[in-house]
């Protein structure tokens, strides 16, 4: 309210209701929403999958389960934990989770795991996977589509990209980056249609962009994680920008089509002087306005292809080089060649053929959709993609795939019980309106009662997620 004075105005505050805070509380639960993830690793067979293959490490069948472990951990990192200390948000609660391992007891089984074991946790995680596509299908909602130019893609699309993850200098294998920090090196692998984090390599620092052989290993073991029926029979596009554009990656996506596995690729190339001289020489009606993801055209883009204008005798048959021209925005990263032509350039390699719907208007826009896969990263860093607590480059490794585990939980959520906005949002608001979510817990009826507050703006939404995955079909035995 205002208060005239003299011919000045006084404004008094409303003042907010005193409170006198105490830590005494009892039957409150914090971060309540996270309980939905804890149950949706065990609805889809992920914790009993690493209780499985985790089992010789469970001394004399004592002690907690390392599965149980390994699956707790996925959870406090979906739920936006960034240390394994943060485990006690879980384990201070247990009675709406349950017994959960102390600290001590979680890094001894992360030191325990080693390459086989390790190998083991992602066997663990794509067969978690299959159920969790299953029950999609059950639902009736099956794995959507990626969508490009306003049209839905056929099959699945694998976006492939290497990020830094700064560190200290002490931890094992940590190195200088291209861009003058120190850390890590991983290389990742997204699946556009869900948001899944199939795969991923960490490496030091220093490690190469554009090495064939890890983009190799990540893509195999991001293939492995696809289960059979779409593995088989379904197109797979494969995406990175110029750093997957080696020779022998893309020879190896050309020959996963003789084991049954239908892989197309499109991957960034740089302007080289042979690309420049193609770009200088071609005619300007052979240019075509470019389309945005909606279809619609894209003002200031053109589109053009070159090949038969660059040597591509060294690439996969049926090898297409596109080139996008555009004007450049405010901040961009001009070449001297851009900064000479006033317009910037981007170049991929494709093997989609013409007669396949691939035109080079639709096929640009389809690569340009790549991008998507920072916004992937972005989320993965706070997912525990971005922290490697332990100092041994082996616990790391582990580390990082339970991040993938913990991406993968957020993304199941989505897909099987979120509609809306929700089934579209990311971690950070996931965490904001479901996740972190206070309650009360009371017991009646012998039943033991979740009590969201009947004021929290989303308790529909979450409540209904909650009956979703109760009627999910459960994995056999």
């Amino acid at each position: 309210m205002s208060v005239q004075a003299e011919g000045t105005f006084y404004v008094q505050a409303i003042l907010r209701p005193r409170v006198h805070v105490s830590a005494d509380g009892s039957g409150v639960v914090g971060h309540a929403g996270a309980r939905l993830l804890a149950d949706l690793a065990d609805v889809t067979g992920l914790t009993a999958a690493y209780s499985t293959v985790l089992r010789p490490l469970r001394p004399r069948g004592t002690g907690h389960d390392p599965g149980r472990i390994a699956s707790d951990l996925a959870v406090m990192l979906a739920d936006g934990g960034e240390a394994i200390t943060d485990l006690a948000v879980l384990r201070d609660q247990h009675e709406v989770f349950g017994p959960v391992a102390s600290t001590p007891t979680t890094w001894r089984l992360l030191a325990d795991v080693d390459e086989r074991a390790l190998a083991s946790l992602r066997s663990a995680r794509s067969s978690a996977r299959e159920v969790a596509w299953l029950q999609a299908a059950e639902r009736g909602e099956g794995i959507p589509a990626v969508r490009a130019a306003g049209q839905e893609l056929p099959g699945l699309v694998l976006d492939l990209d290497a990020t830094l993850v700064a560190c200290h200098s002490e931890k094992e294998a940590a190195a200088p980056t291209y861009k003058g920090g120190f850390g890590f090196h991983p290389l990742v692998c997204f699946l556009a249609n869900t948001g899944e984090a199939l795969s991923g390599r960490l490496r030091p620092g220093n490690a190469g962009a554009n090495t064939a052989a890890d983009h190799i290993l990540v893509l195999d073991q991001a293939l492995a994680q696809i289960p059979d029926a779409h593995r088989h029979g379904t197109d797979i596009l494969i995406r990175t920008d110029s750093a997957g554009s080696a020779k022998a990656f893309l020879a190896h996506v050309r020959d996963m089509r003789m084991s049954g596995v239908r892989t197309f690729f499109s991957v960034g190339h740089a302007v080289t002087e042979p690309v420049r001289r193609a770009i200088r020489t071609l005619p300007d009606h052979l240019w075509h306005p470019a389309l945005d993801q909606d279809g619609t055209l894209r003002a200031g883009a053109e589109v053009a292809e070159l090949t038969g204008m660059v040597d591509l005798a060294a690439y996969p048959d049926g090898t297409r080089i596109i080139v996008r021209r555009e004007r450049p925005h405010p901040g961009a990263q001009l070449s001297l060649f851009d900064q000479d032509e006033g317009l910037r350039h981007q170049v991929f390699l494709t093997d989609t053929p013409y007669s396949g719907g691939g035109s080079a208007q639709f096929l640009e826009v389809r690569h340009r959709g790549h991008a998507t896969v920072e916004d992937h990263i972005r989320c993965g860093k706070n997912t525990g993609l971005g922290r490697s607590p332990p100092r041994h480059f082996a616990i790391n490794s582990v580390w990082l795939d339970l991040s993938l585990a913990a991406i993968d939980l957020l993304a199941w959520m989505r897909v099987l019980l979120l509609d809306g906005e929700l089934a579209a949002a990311e971690p950070k608001k996931l965490r904001y309106r479901l996740l972190h979510v206070a309650a009360r817990l009371t017991r009646g009826g012998r039943r033991l009662r979740l009590r969201i507050s009947a004021t929290w703006p989303w308790r529909h939404e979450l409540a209904t997620a909650f009956h979703r995955l109760a009627a999910l079909p459960r994995p056999a035995g």
